[in-house]
Order: C-alpha cells, then sequence, then structure tokens
C-alpha cells in the first residue's frame, strides 16, 4: 500500500518536473532549486510589509498622541485663561469691595458723629426739661401768689366800692344840705364848751372827709398799680413758659431731624452691608470657580506629563558651530570659588551672543534667573528628563512654551557665576545630574 503510494507520488511530482525541464531546456537542479528561492523572497516580502505596517501604526499612534497633547495644551491654555479672566474678575471684585467696605466706614462714622450729636441735644433737652419743669413750680407758685394777689384786689375793690358808696353818700349829703350844715350845728351849741366841741367836731369831720377821700384815691391807686402788676406778672409768666416750650420744640424738631439722619445713614450702611456682602458670595464663587480650574489644569497637566514619554531620540549639540569644552562633568576645582567641586554639567565656551539650541523636543518648565546660573532655560523632554542651559545672555523662550529639537532657546553669555562667556549645559534623570556625554555627540 505505502509503496503504491511512493511511486504515486513520484509520478505525480517528478515526472512533470521532467517533462517541464524537456520542454523548456531547464536543468532539474534549477527546478528543483527555484521552490526555495520563491519562498524566501515571499517571506522578505512580508517582513518589509510587516515592516511597514509597524512603522504605520507608530506613526498613527505618535499621531494620535501628538492630537492628544495638543487637545490637553489648548485646554490647559483655556482654562489658565479662564484661571486668569477669574482672578482678574476677583481682584475687580475684591476692589469693589474694598470700595463699599471704604463707604461704609465713613457712614459708619458719620452715623457716630451724628449719634454723638444726637446724644448732646438729648442732653440739651434733659437741661431745658429740667427747665421747664423749674418754670413750672414758679408759674404753680406765681400763680398761687396771682391768686392772692387777684383776692387782694378783690378785697381793695369791695373796699374802693365801699369808700366811693360812702363818698358818694357823703358828697350827696355836703350836697343837699350845702354850708347850712355847719352854720346848724354851731347854732345848736349849748355853750361856748359846746360850741368849740362842735366846731371840732366839725373839724374832725372835715378831716375824715378830707382822709376818707386821701384812702380812696390811695385804694384806687393801689388797685391800678396791682392790676397791672398782676397782668404784667402773668404776661412774664407765660412769655417765659413760651420760650420754654419753644425751646423744646425746637430741640426736639432737631433730634427728630438728626434721628432721620441716621436713620437714613443706618439705610444706606445695611445696603452697603448688602452690596458687601453679594460682593463677597461673588469673591468665593470666583474662589471656587479658580480653585475647580486649577484643580482640572493640575490634573492635565499631570497627564500631559505622564503623557511625555522621551522616546529615546539623538540630542542635537546645544551650542552649535563652538565644540571647545572648557570645563567636564565631574569633580573639578571650581573656576571662582577656588574649592573642590562636583560640576554637574559640560562647558561649551563660545563667543556672546552665540546661538543656544534646545537639545530635542520638549516643553521649557523654567526661564529665569538665579545669582548662580544667571539667565538660565529648563526644558522637560518627559519621562523625568530634563536639559537645562545656564548663563545666558538673553532669554528666547517662556515657561511653558513648547520647543522643538534645534530651536534658539537663549544666547550665550556670562551671566550669573561665571568667569567668561560659556554655555553650561546639564542633564538630570528623575532628580539627579547626569553625564551629558550619554545623550549628546560632539560633532
Amino acid at each position: 500500500m505505502s509503496r503504491i503510494n511512493v511511486n504515486r507520488l513520484v509520478s505525480i511530482i517528478i515526472i512533470p518536473v521532467l517533462i517541464m525541464g524537456l520542454l523548456f531546456s531547464t536543468p532539474l537542479s534549477a527546478l528543483v532549486l527555484a521552490a526555495p528561492t520563491d519562498s524566501s523572497e515571499t517571506t522578505t516580502d512580508k517582513t518589509e510589509d510587516s515592516k511597514e505596517d509597524e512603522e504605520k501604526k507608530e506613526k498613527e499612534e505618535k499621531q494620535k498622541k501628538e492630537a492628544e497633547k495638543s487637545a490637553l495644551e489648548s485646554s490647559i491654555k483655556e482654562k489658565e485663561a479662564q484661571i486668569n479672566n477669574a482672578k482678574n474678575e476677583k481682584n475687580a471684585l475684591a476692589k469693589g469691595k474694598t470700595d463699599v467696605e471704604k463707604i461704609k466706614q465713613s457712614l459708619e462714622k458719620s452715623k457716630a458723629d451724628l449719634s454723638q450729636y444726637v446724644s448732646e441735644l438729648d442732653a440739651q433737652v434733659v437741661s431745658i426739661e429740667e427747665k421747664i419743669e423749674d418754670l413750672k413750680g414758679q408759674i404753680t407758685v406765681k400763680e398761687a401768689e396771682i391768686e392772692q394777689a387777684k383776692e387782694d384786689l378783690a378785697e381793695a375793690i369791695a373796699i374802693k366800692d365801699h369808700q366811693y358808696e360812702c363818698m358818694k353818700k357823703r358828697v350827696q349829703a355836703l350836697y343837699e344840705q350845702g354850708d347850712s350844715f355847719y352854720l346848724e350845728l354851731l347854732l345848736k351849741s349849748k355853750g361856748l364848751g359846746d360850741f368849740l366841741n362842735q366846731m371840732d367836731y366839725i373839724e374832725d369831720l372835715s378831716k375824715y372827709d378830707d382822709r376818707m377821700f386821701k384812702e380812696y384815691e390811695e385804694t384806687v391807686e393801689y388797685v391800678t398799680i396791682c392790676e397791672a402788676e398782676l397782668e404784667e406778672e402773668e404776661e412774664l409768666l407765660q412769655a417765659t413758659k413760651k420760650a420754654a416750650e419753644d425751646e423744646q420744640a425746637a430741640v426736639e424738631e432737631l433730634i427728630a431731624q438728626k434721628e432721620a439722619e441716621i436713620a437714613a445713614v443706618q439705610d444706606e450702611i445695611v445696603d452697603q452691608e448688602r452690596a458687601i456682602r453679594e460682593y463677597e458670595a461673588e469673591i468665593a464663587e470666583q474662589n471656587a470657580t479658580i480653585s475647580e480650574l486649577e484643580r482640572i489644569v493640575a490634573e492635565e497637566k499631570k497627564a500631559l506629563e505622564n503623557m511625555r514619554v522621551y522616546d529615546g531620540g539623538a540630542f542635537c549639540w546645544p551650542c552649535p558651530a563652538y565644540t571647545r569644552v572648557s570645563s567636564d562633568f565631574g569633580n573639578r576645582v571650581h573656576p571662582t570659588l577656588k574649592i573642590n567641586l562636583f560640576h554637574n554639567g559640560v562647558d561649551l565656551a563660545a563667543p556672546a551672543g552665540s546661538n543656544i539650541l534646545a537639545a530635542y523636543d520638549g516643553e521649557v518648565v523654567s526661564a529665569s534667573y538665579t545669582g548662580a546660573m544667571g539667565n538660565y532655560v529648563m526644558i522637560d523632554h518627559g519621562g523625568g528628563l530634563y536639559t537645562v542651559y545656564m548663563h545666558a545672555s538673553k532669554l528666547n523662550v517662556k515657561e511653558g512654551q513648547e520647543v522643538k529639537r534645534g530651536d534658539v532657546i537663549a544666547f550665550v553669555g556670562s551671566t550669573g557665576r561665571s568667569t567668561g562667556n560659556h554655555l553650561h549645559f546639564s542633564v538630570r534623570v528623575n532628580g539627579e545630574y547626569v553625564s551629558p556625554w550619554n545623550y549628546i555627540v560632539k560633532p
């Protein structure tokens, strides 16, 4: 069975090959070896296709990451702009609140001044009220005196009226009797003694008449004086009372006016306090907005930092056209301090103003000045890898700026602790300085 199969297999494979060899004059060995050759070429093609696919995928993945990175950067910039706007609004609100607080303080002072003035007026009112009470006491006394004076006056008037009636009757009798009255008295005398007595009587009667007339005149004068004094006392008393009441009314009106002003000021203070509370609420809202935006920005920056991964690409020489190394990485005697110190970078000598290039793609995380480093730039390349460029005469980038390999980021100088124009180039990995020669190659 197996032999039949082998023979059949030979007839199927070998015979056609021989026939083809005869037909096309091709050696058998060439035909037999042709199959492996075709298989190798196919494998190579497949490998090249696979490599192209991988490169395409890597390119697509890189483009995707770049798009995500760009979206994050745009989002961060947008939110940082929102944060700045919110801070500006917050500052404006804080200024408005300060202005309102100043107005409130001024109003509080006005209120205090008015309250002090009202207190002084109240003291005046108390004094006036005491004065009025004293006047009321005086009025009571005067009214009693006036009542007594009225009684005395009434009595005097009664006496006057009685005297008047007596005088009227006396005058009437004298008028009716005439001078014969005295003559009759004398003629009726019974002797000289009686005559003299009658004469004395007539004289006494005449004196009585004179005295009665005089008393009547005095009574009339007294009544007139009493009436005048009483009227004057009443007028003076009423005038004094009215003056005190007018003064009290004026002070009370002034107090009412000042209390109205205090009420108005208090209402305004309440309005200002309400405005302050509104400002505080808006400021708190802005603070909450700022905090939330800062939280989101921090998260997005963290995500961006995590997304930034050094891809292992080659660094460019950071100081083009100048290759002299004036001081290498490692221990050395410091040129200015004159002590043995570890040198954390390489010094590349170059003329002042020469271009300083970004060694690789990354983000500028610091572009500033210190007394030791002078003007310097630090670039984050991702994955904990940073490059530092020191002693520049001038910086050409800002913090947060994205740079590409070969971009001009600064210019050579001798700022900070330096003895001449050069670029101090350092590389940090995960917070530690490492030899720059691990990443750069001298041209």
